[in-house]
């Protein structure tokens, strides 16, 4: 199965190919690969943060609204900097 790929596109991982930086059932971000999309693979930020090349048939493309890609990437740039709001304890 081949993975049409697009700026902002992103892939559900179905089958981890016993690599250690893919989760199935994870969504990750696709980054556009012409070269590695024509030999069968697909891009895509693996849990290292780091983008690497997987055999496509291991994902799924999803097509998700506009506002939930905004989300997804405004979280991914923020990364582990992002502040989060503290919920007060009961006491």
């Amino acid at each position: 199965m081949r993975v049409q790929q697009s700026t902002g596109s992103f892939a559900l991982c179905v089958e981890d190919g016993g690599s250690e930086d893919l989760e199935a059932r994870k969504l990750y971000q696709v980054l556009p690969d012409r070269e590695a999309a024509r030999e069968g693979y697909i891009r895509v930020v693996d849990e290292s943060g780091e983008d690497y090349m997987y055999p496509s048939d291991l994902f799924v493309q999803v097509r998700l609204p506009a506002a939930v890609v905004r989300r997804l990437r405004g979280s991914a740039r923020a990364g582990s900097g992002v502040a989060r709001r503290q919920i007060p304890r009961a006491r």
